[in-house]
């Protein structure tokens, strides 16, 4: 099928040859088996191995680590493109990346020299956690306490909504730490769990509960993570350095909300694709119902959404890639292309008619998906206030 959507320009070739090699791998590894595996819930262990063997894991990380050492924009193009073929598959990716990201950023030369040529082949597979089950997007109401103990801690309190929480071997997880600090923020602490994969009491005093029964987004495993008294040493605080937590997540979660709106791009991009090839199959009164102008309509607007939520997305990550701020950029991306995302999904079941209701077609899949976009990385309504705050910064009255 013609890409005319979605294109970048300014690409050099090896990101053109990247995207080129990935697309392809969606085309003929997952698109095929996606649904067959969602429907199942069954954890893509072929998809992800083929991933591993494409470099993808280490696409980010610096080549002295053993990764690929491309930009944000590679990888969230990357991102878009995978998510296209089963958004699943891109957040197996994508935690990963913002737990390298968290290493390569702020991490102590020891740890990413630990860490992060393992994370590029794939052998370690990173997950983060903040959220607890009432805490939402407040972060400063974090519970799960990391306690001083000997030369080291001790961490009680209960995790939610972790992705690849049993496929994961290294979660960077956001704990309270009383450091006596006046601002909340600033008694936040993120520590690097090593554990092995899998489910129940997986080391001392640290459990993954089974799987959390979702409406869609199957395949990849989203648990709790629950401490009780487990000791961790004072050379696992990210950076070395308790305290800083909080704005090392942050600049995580700025990174995760472009790929968040990659994700949103990929699978609003796979509707599209979906509902106009369906429209000129499909006939009514004697002619395709693409020539139908409500239909015709539909399809407008629909391309219009798609290619819109990918400028912005690609925008959002030249700018972080450039050094500068971007969570205005990051935050309109996200929740432009997660609403877009949304909107065209459900443009798309509405072409297929009875049919998209059907789970032998592709569309019912996609159109469970769609809403965890408009949650993950935070809610729409977090990213319009972050984005309202931030235009106030730049046109307040002087």
């Amino acid at each position: 099928m013609p890409r005319e959507l979605c294109r970048t320009e300014g690409l050099t070739d090896v990101q053109d040859e990247i995207l080129k090699t990935v697309r392809a791998f969606v085309d003929d590894k997952i698109i095929p088996v996606a649904t067959e595996l969602e429907h199942a819930d069954q954890y893509p262990a072929a998809i992800v191995d083929g991933m591993a063997e494409l470099g993808l894991f280490g696409l980010t990380i610096p080549e002295e680590y053993g990764g690929i050492g491309e930009s944000l924009l590679t990888y969230a193009l990357v991102v878009e493109e995978i998510a296209r073929g089963w958004m699943s598959v891109s957040g197996i990716v994508n935690t990963h990346f913002i737990v390298a990201y968290l290493l390569m950023q702020h991490g102590t030369e020891e740890q990413k020299r630990r860490y992060l040529p393992k994370m590029a082949t794939g052998e370690v597979r990173g997950a983060f956690s903040m959220s607890e089950p009432g805490c939402g997007s407040d972060v400063s109401a974090i519970r799960t306490r990391a306690t001083p103990r000997g030369d080291g801690y001790v961490i009680n309190g209960q995790k939610m909504w972790l992705t690849n929480g049993g496929s994961s071997t290294l979660v960077a997880v956001l704990v309270k730490t009383d450091l006596g600090a006046p601002s909340a923020h600033r008694n936040l602490t993120t520590f690097l769990v090593e554990k092995p994969a899998g489910f129940g009491a997986v080391a001392p005093g640290l459990t993954v509960p089974g799987k959390i029964e979702k409406m869609g987004y199957k395949g990849v495993d989203t648990t709790e993570l629950v401490f009780d008294d487990h000791a961790i040493g004072a050379a696992q605080i990210l950076g070395g350095e308790p305290g800083r937590g909080f704005y090392q997540m942050m600049d995580g979660v700025e990174v995760g909300r472009v790929n968040v709106a990659a994700r949103g791009c990929g699978v609003a991009w796979r509707a599209f694709e979906l509902g106009v090839a369906y429209a000129q199959q499909r006939q009514t009164f004697g002619r395709p119902i693409a020539e139908h102008q409500a239909v015709l309509f539909r399809l407008a607007e629909m391309g219009t959404k798609v290619e819109a939520a990918h400028q912005m997305m690609v925008r959002a990550a030249r700018k972080k890639d450039s050094g500068e701020r971007n969570d205005l950029e990051a935050g309109m991306a996200k929740y432009l292309a997660s609403e877009y995302c949304a909107r065209v999904v459900e443009d798309s079941f509405r072409i297929h008619g009875g049919y998209g209701y059907s789970t032998e077609y592709e569309i019912e899949r996609l159109y469970r998906e769609a809403p965890m976009l408009l949650i993950g990385e935070g809610t729409a309504d977090i990213q319009r206030m972050i984005i309202g705050r931030r235009l106030l910064e730049d046109y307040a009255l002087r």
